[in-house]
């Protein structure tokens, strides 16, 4: 049943389900299977990043931006602005499979800003080195 998210717990079935799905992607998949070496852990803290982001908590903690710059470093500068596209296109879809609502329209809004961002910096870091 599609549903409003509410809570912590449907913040977590969104995550969750949506790292299925990105994990099992021919595309992108193997950029965060090959990164992410604790699922659980790394689950746990994307919960805290995005309810912080529709709710205001403060559990989480990190640093996306160093995150993402690494793992691009990793990978020899392999992340372009399609994967990002792929990663949006999983993300509203996941959302759209699971819930309604203003809450769901403001993660999708905030993932689209947020992938521009860290795209944009990503570009920035390589002109540094």
């Amino acid at each position: 049943m599609i549903k409003e998210i509410e809570n912590r717990e449907d913040l977590k079935l969104l995550v969750s389900t949506f790292y299925e799905k990105i994990r099992a992607d021919q595309e992108i998949g193997f950029f965060f299977n090959e990164t992410i070496t604790n699922w659980e852990e790394h689950l746990e803290k994307l919960t805290d990043f995005w309810e912080m982001n529709i709710f205001g908590t403060r559990k989480f903690t990190g640093n996306p931006i160093v995150a993402h710059n690494a793992v691009d470093k990793k990978f020899n500068q392999q992340i372009t602005s399609n994967i990002f596209g792929i990663w949006l296109n999983i993300w509203f879809a996941t959302i759209d499979e699971l819930f309604v609502g203003e809450n769901a329209d403001v993660l999708k809004r905030r993932a689209q800003k947020m992938s521009t961002f860290l795209f944009m910096n990503i570009f920035e870091s390589r002109r540094k080195v």
